[in-house]
């Protein structure tokens, strides 16, 4: 069942999305040659503890740490560890924080350093991806509206929409109805109604689709070892503009 959020609700989930936007940048500040995940996890861990919220990821079905790293072939849920980040990289992150009863989702794909003219491209062209597909985000139109924008303009500039993970609805719970692909044809799915809040989410690869999930049960990587990005963030439909729920 699709939940329809009242104004008070949504305000509760924009206090959510303001900290995981400040998580965002204090995150995205430390991230440079030599740092581990882990200590960027651990970062984010405590910075969103002392705003008195809690990390969305933390124990959710399992999952070990408060964010999801992924690094340059890593689509999503990098389990942060040992691993070094390394000046060339692109660093995906994505971060989840529960505040007074309410989720908020969001992540993007930052640059180590100076990476290559194609990482840079990828970066922004993923970027771009969520904006084309949230044009499309109002009242009226439908959920594969979002999702064939989104790989319209993925498709256009010679990458590919990962088709095993989509994006969803978010509020109380961390995952709720309804999936929102990043593929599709227009038309097609949910009607899309004020006050629906969703994690709009395009993974994008520079080379297959196809992706794998490691040993870890969590780790999921590009099938051929290319490059792939990551760009979300929680918005909330109305009969106009959505309004972005996890910015500062």
């Amino acid at each position: 069942m699709i939940s329809i959020k009242s104004v008070s609700e949504i305000d509760k989930m924009r206090k959510a999305g303001h900290i995981n936007a400040l998580t965002h940048r204090l995150v995205a500040e430390n991230i440079c040659d030599g740092v581990t995940t882990e200590e960027l996890d651990r970062l984010a861990y405590e910075f969103i503890k002392s705003k008195g919220a809690e990390p969305s990821f933390l124990n959710y079905g399992g999952y070990p740490k408060s964010i999801c790293v992924s690094v340059n072939d890593v689509v999503i849920h990098g389990i942060p560890g040992k691993q070094v980040i390394k000046t060339g990289d692109i660093v995906s992150v994505d971060i989840g924080v529960y505040l007074n009863g309410y989720h908020s989702d969001s992540a993007a794909t930052y640059p180590c350093g100076t990476v290559s003219e194609e990482a840079k491209r990828l970066i922004d062209v993923t970027k771009q991806s969520f904006y084309e597909g949230i044009k499309f985000a109002c009242e009226g139109n439908r959920i594969s509206d979002i999702s064939c924008g989104v790989q319209t303009y993925v498709e256009q500039n010679g990458f590919s929409v990962v088709t095993d993970y989509v994006g969803h609805g978010v509020g109380k719970n961390l995952h709720e109805d309804p999936e929102v692909p990043n593929y599709g044809k227009a038309g097609k799915g949910a009607r899309l109604y004020s006050g629906m809040t969703l994690a709009v989410e395009p993974m994008v690869n520079a080379g297959t689709p196809d992706v794998k999930r490691l040993k870890d049960g969590w780790t999921v990587v590009t099938a051929d070892g290319n490059l792939s990005a990551h760009y979300e963030h929680t918005i909330a439909v109305t009969k106009g503009n959505p309004i972005l729920l996890t910015v500062e």
